[in-house]
C-alpha cells in the first residue's frame, strides 16, 4: 500500500508541477525576457490571460454599433475602416504600450507586432526555427490538423516542397475551362432569377459564391469525384463557425465534453471519414487523375520508402493526406469566396470602377475566348483585386512562433513565444499608403505594388517570404475568371438594406451577407 500511495502522490505532485508550469511559470518567464527589453503589455489573468479585457472591448463596440446601426444602411456612407470595431483590443494596447507590446490569450503568450521594419525582418526570415504556433494544430487541429497551414520545421518545409509545384502557375492554367464552366452554372442560375422576378432583382450572393468556390476547389481537387468532395466542404464550414467561436489557448477546455466540443470531435470524424473514403476510392481506382488528391496521395506513397523521416512520430501516412486535403480545401474555397463578395461589393459602391473593368473585360475578351493569357493583360481588374485584398485580406493575422531562441531588429526572441502581426493595421496605415489609405483606390497599384505602398513588403494578402499561400495562382484565376463573366452578363449595385459589418470568424467576412441589386446586360 505504501507503494502504491508514493506511487500515485508522485504522478499527482508531477500533473501540479506541470499544470503550474503551464499557467504561470512558463508564461511568466517568457514574458519576463521581453519585458526585461523593454517591452510592455496589458496584465494577464493566470487562467485566461487577457481573453476577458478582449471579449468586454469586443461587446462594447459591437453595442455601439447596434445604437448606431442604421449608419450602416447606407451605402453611400461605407467606411472601410473596419478594423477599429473588430479589433479593438489591438488599437487600444498599440496606442497604450508601442507598436510592439506582450498580452496572452489563455496561456498562449503573444507578441504583437505592427513596428514595419521588424514585420519585415519576420516575414521574410527564412529560418526554420520559426515556425507556425502549436495551437494551431491543438485548438484548431480538427481543421488543420498538422498540414502545410499549421506544420512547422522540416515536415512544412516537405509539405511545401511536394504541395507548392503542383499550384505553379503553370499548372494552373489548365483549370481555365474547369473555372468558367462552374461559375456559367452559377451565373444561369442567375438569370433564371431575373427572368422569374423582373428585370432588377435582389440576390444574395455570399453563397451562391461560395457554392461556386466550393465547386471549382472541388473539381480541382478531386476530378471526377468532385460531387462527393463538395459534400466536406459543408462539414469544413459547419466547423469553421465553431472554431471561430472559441478562444484558442484557454488551457484544458479542448478537452471539456461541452455541446461545442462534441459538435467539432463528430465534424472531425465525419469530414476524416469522407476524406479517407474517397483517398481509399482513388486508390483502388484505375483512372488516370491528375488532381490534387492523387499529388497527395503520390507524395503519401513515396513516404513508404527512405524518404519517410519527414513524418513525425504522431502522423501516419493516412493523417498526412487526410490533413493537407483539409487544409488546401479550407484555405482554397473560403477565402476565394469571400475576396469575391469583397470585391463585388466595392464594385457595387463605386460603379466608375465597375464601368471601367467591364470596359477593359469586354475589349479583352471580344472575341469570347477566356485564358490564362487574357487574364493576365487585364490590368484594371488586377488593380481593383489587389485594393480588395488590401482593404479586406481574408486571413487578417499573421502568426508565427519561435522555436528556438530569434533575433528580429535587436529584440531577442524567447523560444516558445508566439508572433502576431495584423495584416489589416499595416495595409491601412496612412503613413504607408498616403491619406487615402482608408479609401477605395484602385489607381494606387497601376505601377504595382513597390510603387503602392512605401514599404511594399508590409502588402501580404497572401502572405509573403517563405510561408506565401501556395495556392495564390489558382486563388487569382478564379478572381479574374468569376468577376470577368460576372461583368460581362450583369451590371449591379447595393441594396439599401445591406448592412456593412466585417467580422472576423478566422476570416474577415461580411456578417450579414452582400445583398446586389442585378440587372442583365
Amino acid at each position: 500500500m505504501n507503494i502504491v500511495e508514493s506511487v500515485l502522490l508522485g504522478a499527482i505532485l508531477v500533473i501540479l508541477v506541470h499544470i503550474l508550469n503551464i499557467l504561470i511559470l512558463r508564461p511568466k518567464s517568457l514574458r519576463a525576457k521581453l519585458q526585461r527589453q523593454g517591452i510592455k503589455g496589458p496584465s494577464p489573468h493566470f487562467y485566461f490571460g487577457n481573453i476577458p479585457e478582449m471579449k468586454t472591448l469586443l461587446l462594447q463596440t459591437q453595442s455601439t454599433q447596434t445604437h448606431d446601426k442604421n449608419k450602416y444602411h447606407v451605402p453611400t456612407s461605407i467606411s472601410h475602416n473596419w478594423h477599429f470595431n473588430v479589433f479593438p483590443h489591438i488599437h487600444k494596447w498599440k496606442n497604450q504600450y508601442g507598436p510592439i507590446y506582450l498580452f496572452s490569450s489563455g496561456s498562449i503568450q503573444w507578441l504583437m507586432v505592427t513596428d514595419t521594419d521588424m514585420v519585415k525582418e519576420i516575414v521574410l526570415n527564412t529560418s526554420l526555427n520559426l515556425g507556425k504556433p502549436s495551437f494551431l494544430s491543438k485548438d484548431n487541429g480538427p481543421l488543420l490538423g498538422q498540414g502545410i497551414l499549421s506544420s512547422s520545421g522540416i515536415f512544412w518545409a516537405h509539405q511545401r516542397k511536394i504541395i507548392a509545384p503542383q499550384l505553379y502557375l503553370d499548372k494552373m492554367k489548365a483549370k481555365v475551362n474547369m473555372i468558367v464552366d462552374s461559375t456559367n452554372i452559377m451565373l444561369r442560375s442567375w438569370e433564371s432569377k431575373l427572368e422569374k422576378y423582373g428585370v432588377v432583382s435582389e440576390i444574395k450572393i455570399d453563397e451562391d459564391l461560395r457554392s461556386l468556390s466550393a465547386d471549382i476547389i472541388a473539381r480541382a481537387c478531386f476530378g471526377s469525384n468532385y460531387v462527393e468532395g463538395r459534400e466536406i466542404f459543408t462539414k469544413l464550414r459547419e466547423l469553421q463557425k465553431l472554431i471561430s467561436k472559441i478562444y484558442a489557448g484557454i488551457p484544458g477546455f479542448r478537452f471539456l465534453p461541452n455541446k461545442s466540443n462534441r459538435q467539432m470531435w463528430r465534424l472531425e470524424k465525419e469530414i476524416n471519414s469522407k476524406i479517407s473514403k474517397l483517398i481509399k476510392q482513388r486508390q483502388s481506382d484505375a483512372h488516370d487523375e491528375h488532381d490534387l488528391l492523387q499529388m497527395i496521395l503520390d507524395s503519401a506513397n513515396k513516404c513508404e520508402g527512405g524518404d519517410s523521416n519527414f513524418l513525425p512520430n504522431s502522423i501516419s501516412r493516412e493523417r498526412f493526406m487526410i490533413d493537407n486535403c483539409k487544409n488546401i480545401f479550407f484555405a482554397g474555397h473560403e477565402t476565394t469566396a469571400i475576396t469575391t463578395t469583397w470585391c463585388l461589393m466595392l464594385l457595387a459602391t463605386n460603379q466608375d470602377w465597375q464601368d471601367r473593368v467591364r470596359v477593359e473585360v469586354f475589349q479583352v475578351c471580344a472575341n469570347g475566348n477566356m485564358d490564362a493569357t487574357i487574364l493576365k493583360s487585364m490590368k484594371t481588374l488586377t488593380m481593383v483585386i489587389q485594393e480588395t485584398l488590401r482593404l479586406y485580406p481574408p486571413s487578417s493575422l499573421i502568426v508565427r512562433t519561435a522555436l528556438q531562441d530569434i533575433n528580429f531588429k535587436g529584440i531577442l526572441v524567447p523560444k516558445g513565444m508566439n508572433i502576431q502581426i495584423p495584416m489589416p493595421i499595416l495595409h491601412q496605415d496612412s503613413k504607408l499608403w498616403g491619406h487615402d489609405a482608408h479609401k477605395f483606390n484602385p489607381q494606387r497599384f497601376a505601377n504595382g505594388v513597390n510603387r503602392a505602398c512605401k514599404v511594399p513588403q508590409v502588402y501580404m494578402p497572401f502572405g509573403i517570404g517563405p510561408r506565401v499561400c501556395v495556392g495564390q495562382h489558382l486563388a487569382m484565376l478564379e478572381l479574374k475568371v468569376i468577376l470577368s463573366l460576372i461583368l460581362l452578363k450583369f451590371r449591379f449595385s447595393l441594396s439599401s438594406s445591406y448592412c456593412h459589418s466585417p467580422s472576423f470568424h478566422m476570416l474577415i467576412e461580411p456578417a450579414h451577407g452582400v445583398l446586389l441589386h442585378m440587372t442583365k446586360i
